[in-house]
């Protein structure tokens, strides 16, 4: 259920987002990066682990760096950052341990980090004319 979850609510800030033009400015999707990249961060305050603490945080770092790079140099890189976040949950447990993270996340995480990542780059595609090119 949390799949069908992550997949439907990325869709839908996808779409909205579209819909009343927030993507329009480049900054929508690296902020996006952003805010997922820091929910660990939560999970480990609210597991009471500053082992997981440190750890979330470094990874959240190497997003936010990504973010950035994708804010600054090429789009491409925020779809890199969103999709490989979601990617990042499908293997968080057995990297980092943190006890604040609810079972359902890391399946929610995933499908929603791939399904905006898929999102941005089909809109990068069409915009910039890349699908006719190929």
């Amino acid at each position: 259920m949390e799949y069908l979850i992550g997949v439907a609510l990325a869709l839908a800030v996808c779409v909205f987002a579209a819909l009343v033009k927030f993507d329009r400015d480049r900054v929508f999707y690296p902020t996006l990066v952003l805010v997922v990249a820091h929910y660990y961060i939560l999970f480990a305050v609210m597991g009471s682990s500053m082992m997981a603490l440190t750890s979330e945080s470094v990874v959240a770092c190497a997003f936010v760096a990504l973010a950035v790079a994708g804010f600054k140099k090429s789009p491409w890189l925020t779809v890199a950052g969103l999709a490989g976040h979601g990617a990042f949950d499908f293997f968080h447990h057995r990297i980092i341990e943190n006890p604040g993270v609810p079972v359902w996340w890391p399946g929610f995480c995933l499908s929603f980090g791939i399904v905006a990542g898929v999102f941005l780059a089909t809109l990068l595609m069409r915009r910039t004319g890349f699908a006719s090119r190929v």
